[in-house]
C-alpha cells in the first residue's frame, strides 16, 4: 500500500489523493510519467522530489520518514514493507503513573518469537532487545507504554510507531484494548475478565506472597496482549483497505498466532478477585 500512498507529501490531502487514484495513477511510477492533477510545474517538482526521497526511504528500511509524514490513523499503510522489522509491545506496572510507578514486566512479540521481561530478573534486557526492530505496534501506547518505559529506563525510543488506538478509533472501535478485541469477536478464553488493574494485583501477590503461578498468569496476560496485536493489526489494515481500489491485490493473510508460553492459574485469579487488596499495604514494589 505504501507505494500507493500520496497522502505523506505535503499539500496532498485525502481528496486530492482519490483523484489521483481515480485518474488511473495508483503507484509512484505512475505518478512519475503523468500529470493526473495538473499541478504547475513547480508543484510538480515538489511531488516528484518526495516521492524519490520515499524510494530511497525504502530501499534503505527507514519507516520514521513515512511515519513523521502521515497522519497516525493512516500508519497502517507502512506497515506491510516494514513487517520484518516491526514488533508489538505490550507493558504492565504497579500504576498508572510512569514518575511514580514501575514497569513489572514487558511483552515482545515479532511475528515468530515471544519475548518477555521481568523485574528484578531480566527487564534492562528489553532495552538491547528492543534495538533489533525499527517499528513499534501497541495499542495506546504513544500515550503510556512509551512515555512510561522512556521514563523508567531514561531512554529515548526513536522507532517508529503504529499506535493501534487511532487505527482502530478511526474504525470506529473504542474502549481500549479488551473492547476492542471484544467487537472484533477475539476471546481471550481463561484470561477472560483479567484486566490491567487486575494485572497490578497479580504482580502484588506474587510478590508479597512468591506466588509463581501469580507471576505465571500475569505473564499469560501480557503475552497474550502482544499476540493479539498482531490479528489486530491485519484486521484493521485490512478493513481501512477496503476504502482504496487495492482491496482485492493487498489484503494480508490472518496471522496464525503461536500458543502461550504461559497458563492462567484459574485458582490464583480467583483468589484475587475475591481477596483484591489482601496484604496490599505490605508490598514493595
Amino acid at each position: 500500500m505504501l507505494k500507493n500512498t500520496f497522502l505523506h507529501i505535503p499539500n496532498i490531502g485525502a481528496k486530492t489523493e482519490r483523484k489521483i487514484w481515480d485518474s488511473g495513477i495508483f503507484t509512484w511510477d505512475e505518478f512519475a510519467s503523468e500529470n493526473p492533477i495538473h499541478s504547475t510545474p513547480k508543484k510538480r517538482g515538489l511531488v516528484a522530489g518526495y516521492l524519490q526521497e520515499s524510494k530511497q526511504h525504502l530501499i534503505s528500511n527507514n519507516p520514521n520518514y513515512f511515519a513523521n509524514l502521515l497522519p497516525a490513523n493512516f500508519h497502517w499503510r507502512f506497515f506491510p514493507e516494514f513487517r520484518s522489522s516491526t514488533v508489538y509491545l505490550d507493558i504492565e506496572t504497579t500504576g498508572l503513573d510512569r514518575h511514580y510507578e514501575s514497569i513489572t514486566t514487558i511483552a515482545l512479540y515479532d511475528g515468530e518469537s515471544v519475548f518477555h521481561y521481568v523485574k528484578d530478573q531480566n527487564l534492562d534486557d528489553f532495552l538491547n532487545d528492543i534495538q533489533e526492530y525499527k517499528v513499534l505496534i501497541t495499542y495506546n501506547g504513544k500515550l503510556f507504554d512509551v512515555p512510561f518505559i522512556e521514563r523508567y529506563f531514561n531512554v529515548k525510543l526513536d522507532h517508529a510507531h503504529i499506535d493501534l488506538r487511532y487505527i482502530l478509533g478511526s474504525l470506529g472501535y473504542k474502549g481500549g484494548l479488551k473492547a476492542c478485541e471484544y467487537q472484533l469477536g477475539i476471546d481471550r478464553g481463561d484470561l477472560k475478565g483479567v484486566d490491567g488493574f487486575f494485572a497490578v494485583l497479580l504482580w502484588h501477590d506474587y510478590r508479597m506472597n512468591n506466588n509463581k503461578r501469580a507471576l505465571e498468569t500475569l505473564l499469560a496476560y501480557n503475552i497474550q496482549d502482544v499476540l493479539n496485536l498482531e490479528h489486530l493489526m491485519v484486521t484493521a489494515y485490512n478493513m481501512k483497505i477496503r476504502e482504496t481500489p487495492f482491496y482485492e491485490s493487498l489484503q494480508l493473510v490472518s496471522p496464525v498466532l503461536p500458543d502461550n508460553p504461559f497458563t492462567v492459574d484459574r485458582d490464583t485469579v480467583e483468589k484475587v478477585r475475591l481477596h483484591p487488596h489482601s496484604g496490599w499495604f505490605n508490598v514493595i514494589n
